[in-house]
């Protein structure tokens, strides 16, 4: 490798690390904010398990910010060396774009690898390991469920309000009972209560003291114009099923979860699953067409990376610009516009007979041929 190439080579690799970490950095904070920090400020989530769960975040935003990094961090590059006039000195010195550009590819398709180790391997390790990590974390600590001056809404068909809670013992407990369509069908206020945790049948039980208990009419629990009668109860206990609600809370094995050897494997069930005596055909098809197209995505992702990198090349040096934020504009707008069309060919999966799962490969090669055009008149000038 030359002196110019090393340069270009380092140069373009600091820049598109930096990119890379900026765009994880945001995503991972925005993951942070949603899922975890209202469990460690309520008291469910230690800060070590936290930080766990902030590294394992890290494979899973990795996918998503790789392909914005990488052309950002060519095209901030290109740009300011254009507007310096040095790719023209390179130029005037007799050496072709392709030679300029060689590094740059070379990069690109290591990073493309890259991107497809992550998207087949890292990220869903990664993801279905948070999502165990996130719900075995919260499991250990099931009284911390009960937080004062929150509505809590995690358990199905209640919903609890606590003025105030030490230790086990609570004051001024509100409780509304929902029927299947999410409608009050029984409330009360409680002056104070009790919470304990039995492990053997895993029940939450809250032993509410002196509560006022109103009760709707089963069939119109919304109309208010017929009147209730209010009852009043000494103690009136709550049994919420913890199972119930760590099982929704645990990990289900999506597609966009599962590694290739698992995607490969669920392929081969379900084809078996299509060829045994009574299938649907029909649903046959469109469960192996979600695999297919769970793969086609991460490979297609993969290559929307060396796709980038080859269009920033010939639109770096074009646009001519050593403004950051210009370059992060034209950056997010191609990465938005990939991304419009991915979602224009997802809402086909649900359709076998269009093939989505080869479409989903066309917003990555109309990047690439718009790269090799403009790399092609570019090399002319």
């Amino acid at each position: 490798m030359s002196l110019l190439h090393r340069h270009l080579f380092f140069s373009v690799l600091i820049a598109c690390a930096g990119a890379v970490g900026l765009f994880g950095f945001v995503l991972v904070l925005g993951n942070a904010l949603k899922d975890l920090l209202p469990l460690v400020l309520s008291g469910q989530l230690e800060a070590e398990t936290a930080l766990t769960l902030l590294a394992l975040l890290g494979p899973f935003v990795a996918a998503y910010a790789l392909p914005m990094g990488i052309l950002t961090g060519v095209l901030l590059v290109l740009g300011r060396m254009s507007a310096q006039q040095e790719i023209t000195a390179m130029r005037a010195a007799g050496l072709s774009l392709f030679y300029v550009a060689r590094p740059i590819l070379v990069l690109g398709a290591l990073a493309a690898a890259l991107s497809a180790a992550v998207n087949y391997e890292y990220m869903p390790r990664a993801r279905a390991l948070y999502k165990e990590t996130l719900a075995k974390a919260v499991q250990r600590n099931p009284l911390s469920f009960i937080v004062p001056k929150t509505f809590i809404r995690d358990f199905p068909g209640v919903v609890l309000y606590v003025g105030e809670k030490k230790g086990n013992e609570l004051r001024d407990v509100w409780m509304w009972e929902l029927d299947r369509e999410s409608r009050v069908k029984r409330s009360g206020r409680a002056a104070s209560g009790v919470v304990e945790y039995r492990e053997n049948d895993g029940l939450l039980v809250l032993r509410l003291r002196r509560v006022n208990i109103e009760a709707r009419k089963s069939d119109r629990p919304e109309d208010f114009s017929v009147p209730v009668a209010p009852l009043f109860a000494e103690e009136f206990p709550i049994e919420l099923h913890l199972e119930t609600l760590f099982g929704r809370r645990n990990v289900q094995k999506k597609l966009a979860w599962m590694t290739l050897a698992e995607l490969r494997a669920e392929e081969a069930r379900l084809a078996d699953a299509a060829a045994a005596p009574g299938a649907n055909p029909v649903e046959s098809r469109k469960s192996q067409m979600k695999v297919a197209f769970a793969m086609s995505e991460k490979g297609s992702t993969a290559l929307a990376v060396f796709a980038f990198a080859f269009l920033a090349v010939p639109l770096g040096i074009k646009v001519s610009r050593k403004e950051t934020s210009a370059n992060l504009g034209v950056a997010l707008v191609l990465v938005m516009g990939y991304y419009f069309l991915s979602v224009c060919v997802g809402w086909l999966e649900g359709r076998p007979e269009w093939r989505p799962d080869l479409l989903l490969w066309l917003p990555a090669l109309l990047f690439l041929s718009l790269a090799g055009w403009l790399f092609s008149r570019l090399g002319r000038v």
